[in-house]
This record gives C-alpha cells, structure tokens and sequence, in this order.
C-alpha cells in the first residue's frame, strides 16, 4: 500500500500530472482530427524520459562510478568542495546551512579527519547576495564537530568549480601541500577532476562521496513512474555533461 500511495503522488504532483494531461490531450486531439499533434508529441516523449528514475539512475550513475572510492587515505589534505549554502537559515551556532550535498561531502571529510587527523581545505564562497558564504559555514560546523581550528583550511572566495581549483592550487602552494585529495560528490567528481587537472594540480588522490545511486542498477515497475526527483537529477547530471563538454572546447 505504501508503494502504491507514492505511485499515486509521483503521478498526481509534476512531472507526473504534466505528462498524464498531455497524453490525454493527444489521445482527444486524435480522436477528433484522426492525426497526431507532432509539437505536443515531440514534447511529451523526451519530458517523460528525462523524468523517469530508469534514465535519472544510468545518467547519474555513468557520472558516479567514473571514479571509484579508495579503500585506503593516501595524502596530506582534505580538498573539499562546496556546494551552495542558505544565508539566514538557522543552524545551531549560528545562521546558514550548506545545502545536502556539500553537507554530506562536509560529513566524509570530517570522518576522514577524525580517522587520519588530515587537515581539511574546504572551498567555496558567496555565489550570490541570498546565499551563505559556504566555506565560513563550513568552518563553524566543523568547530561544531570538536575539530581543532589550526586543521581548517579556508578558501572562501570562488565561485564555480573552476575557481575552486584556480584558488586551492594556490593555497596548496603556500602551506606546501604536495598530495591532496579531492573530495566531492561522485556525480560532481569527473567535471572537477577536469577543473583541477587543467590548473595543474598534481597527486590527486579522488575520493568521491554522496552518491545518489545504487552500485548495481535494477529495473522494476516504479523505474517507469515520473517523479519531481528523477527530472531534477536527470537535469543535474546534463549540468554536469555540459560543464564538462565546456571545459574540454575551451582547452
């Protein structure tokens, strides 16, 4: 029963309600005129496809399992990478909280640290006047956390990816870092791995983390039910193609 009520709701909130009343008008469109509206027809086949968790999973898994996660630590820093923040949210100590994913790549590299006592660089700035400055929130939490302050690395002024490893490149230069690891979210990792090659960062160790998908795909009926969920990862990981396609024609 669970299963079918969320069925129902995935079909009853969008995508699922904007496909269902497309397919309908088609279907009364041909019963009237006997041809098929080819516009709406061209319009509902790829939204349906890009909104089903079968093409969401394979399109973010093709990016996920690029680069496998290390079963030991080899390095002397923790590169992590930012991924947006609210500005004026409340938090525990304090205001602004980084959104899920960068969150959970703060998490991995606070449990690294824990395990290895590496320090952590973590990058990212204010992307936008309503939004937090990411690293600053991510320095708090890991105070927060019991982390000492002299194991936090701060760069706080990019903006994108690229600048994430333009600025680090830097940093790594100034306090002598020689093997870092590039922590990020597995579907972000290969566009980043682009970014930081192409600013000559050398001996990156890549450790992905906050997967979004199963190791092994599987197929069943829900991987044919349009979701919110599914379109916006399908539309996340075209973000991260293009990034990547971008950055590959400017080289």
């Amino acid at each position: 029963m669970l299963y079918l009520i969320k069925t129902i709701a995935n079909l009853i909130l969008p995508p699922g309600c904007l496909i269902i009343a497309l397919f309908i008008y088609i279907v009364l469109y041909y019963k009237k005129n006997k041809k098929l509206p080819k516009l709406i027809v061209a319009i509902l086949i790829p939204f349906y496809i890009i909104s089903i968790p079968l093409t969401s999973n394979l399109l973010m898994h093709s990016l996920e399992y690029k680069y496998q996660q290390p079963s030991k630590v080899n390095g002397d820093v923790i590169i992590v990478l930012g991924g947006g923040a609210t500005l004026t949210s409340p938090d525990l100590s304090g205001n602004g909280n980084l959104y899920n994913s960068a969150g959970n790549r703060l998490l991995t590299a606070a449990r690294i640290h824990m395990k290895t006592g590496l320090p952590i660089l973590f990058t990212g700035g204010q992307v936008f006047k309503t939004s937090g400055n990411e690293a600053e929130i991510a320095k708090r939490q890991l105070l927060d956390l019991g982390l000492n302050k002299n194991s936090i690395i701060m760069e706080n002024k990019s903006l994108n990816t690229t600048q994430n490893a333009k600025f680090t490149s830097v940093l790594l230069k100034k306090y002598n870092y020689t093997k870092p690891i590039l922590l990020t979210s597995a579907f972000h990792m290969p566009r980043a791995v682009v970014n930081f090659n192409n600013s000559e960062i050398k001996n990156l160790q890549i450790y992905p983390t906050d997967y979004t998908t199963n190791k092994t795909l599987s197929i069943n009926f829900n991987s044919f039910v349009p979701s919110y969920s599914s379109l916006s990862y399908s539309c996340e990981a075209f973000h991260e193609y293009l990034g990547i396609i971008q950055l590959i024609i400017k080289k």
